[in-house]
């Protein structure tokens, strides 16, 4: 009832209060800042200044010389995988299947270095059998630094996964199957 009496007195003579304040005369414009003469009148001695040559410009730009060589003439493009002169490689030991991401497929890898594959073979090997497989082992396999191996073994741990027990008994739980 409070709304339908509030809308009457809003809308009362709401075309008269508009119509008011259209016909209002609008308020003027603040004044412009004075300035000068345009900036083209009085830079007319600096654009003369800028087509005229100047020569001890032109003499030191004739001094300078650059030379440029092809940096992609230096190494050896295969299959869009551009590969080193030198660097001793070894053979793809793990590999998904097919083009992956896109990407062609390896047939090897420098020595020191590994896939995501192998990466992700070695440290499951590892934390399925870890006497099997310890880091001495690994780095001998894939042709790695025994140090950096040993680090990673130690501090990456793939797929652990934990299961946090509830604060309440009622609480619902994830059970292991």
């Amino acid at each position: 009832m409070g709304a339908r009496l509030a809308r009457i007195f809003r809308n009362f003579n709401l075309e008269n209060r508009a119509l008011r304040e259209i016909s209002k005369e609008k308020p003027s414009a603040a004044p412009w800042h004075a300035t000068e003469a345009p900036p083209s009148a009085v830079s007319s001695e600096a654009a003369e200044s800028v087509k005229k040559k100047n020569e001890s410009l032109l003499e030191h730009l004739r001094s300078v010389y650059v030379e440029s060589t092809d940096p992609t003439a230096a190494t050896e493009v295969s299959e869009n995988v551009a590969v080193d002169k030198g660097v001793e490689r070894r053979p793809l030991t793990v590999s998904f299947p097919g083009y992956t991401f896109g990407l062609p497929e390896l047939t090897d890898v420098p020595k020191g270095k590994l896939t995501i594959a192998e990466a992700l073979k070695a440290l499951g090997s590892h934390q399925h059998q870890p006497r099997t497989w310890t880091a001495e082992k690994i780095a001998q396999e894939y042709s790695l630094d025994l140090k950096d191996t040993k680090s990673v073994v130690e501090f990456f741990i793939p797929f652990k996964v934990e299961v946090i027990p509830p604060k309440t008994r009622t609480a619902r739980q994830i059970k292991a199957s």
